[in-house]
């Protein structure tokens, strides 16, 4: 990349520059520029590289009717961000029983950029995380621009909150707020189902994760899109960090309040952090402030 861009300036240069070896800087430049196009289109996902051990399984749903049971759970116990015991099971799920879903936002590195996570809450107590990752190898770490040149595969991952909201909040040091979202009963259910099936899609069939077009929030999107219809692309959508405040404007969140007040509510940072018992976690972190 970094000669192409050398042989670009280059090729640019000759325009004005008489110089013989200038011209054939343009023509090399041309060739370099066929050569980048040939391996990026060569380029193919695979399920089967040796994953981070946060990633390493894939999730998978079988539906019969209302009930779901997933495969590939992920329900790690955290001691710090590069210590942990691994944990992967099996659940099933009523459809029937589906209450709630929240909106959790993850802010890593500044007020615009979050991740974005949904969390669904069930009768029994239970509560589902469904997260949009990259899916790393053990030798990669996350690079935004990496996403951008298919660097890494996507993953869908299912967590338990005692997991994946800890694990930020805590060993990672983000700030995680939990937003309740409005959906009609109805549209819940669908965006579950809509998870579990884009899952198994990607089981079957790796995708890249990218940046800009196919990354945590975006697909979310996609996904909302059809069962909510109307809901218009937007900035926020990218600019993440500020999705409290695309949902707030279309009525996803309780507008009987101002947003300064539900987003003071949502800071669930300290609760998450202090990481109690998972039978009582997600209960302590929906605590009123």
């Amino acid at each position: 990349m970094v000669l192409w861009l050398v042989l670009g300036g280059m090729a640019i240069a000759s325009i004005w520059l008489p110089w013989a070896w200038l011209h054939l800087a343009r023509w090399a430049w041309i060739a370099a520029g066929i050569l980048m196009l040939l391996w990026w289109f060569s380029l193919r996902p695979s399920n089967q590289r040796l994953w981070a051990d946060d990633v390493a399984q894939s999730l998978q749903g079988q539906i019969d009717g209302q009930v779901v049971t997933l495969r590939n759970i992920r329900n790690f116990d955290w001691r710090s961000d590069t210590d942990y015991t691994m944990r992967w099971q099996d659940a099933r799920y009523d459809l029937e029983t589906l209450l709630s879903v929240d909106m959790a936002l993850s802010y890593w590195m500044g007020p615009a950029i979050a991740h974005t996570l949904v969390s669904f809450g069930f009768a029994d107590g239970r509560h589902l995380v469904f997260s949009v990752e990259i899916r790393k190898e053990r030798d990669e770490a996350y690079s935004a621009a990496g996403g951008f040149f298919k660097q890494f595969e996507r993953s869908i991952v299912a967590a338990e909150e005692r997991d994946i909201l800890y694990v930020r909040a805590g060993p990672r040091g983000e700030q995680v707020f939990l937003y309740s979202v409005q959906m009609p009963p109805a549209a819940v259910r669908q965006l579950f189902l809509a998870y579990v099936k884009s899952a198994n899609r990607l089981a079957q069939t790796p995708r890249f994760y990218n940046t800009l077009t196919a990354n945590c929030t975006t697909l979310v999107y996609d996904m909302v899109r059809p069962i909510v219809p109307g809901l218009p692309m937007d900035i926020r959508l990218i600019l993440s960090g500020y999705l409290p405040q695309y949902l707030y404007r279309h009525h996803g969140l309780d507008n009987t309040r101002p947003l300064d007040v539900l987003r003071r509510q949502a800071d669930i940072t300290a609760r998450a952090a202090q990481a109690g018992p998972a039978e009582v976690f997600s209960r302590q972190i929906r605590q009123p402030r």
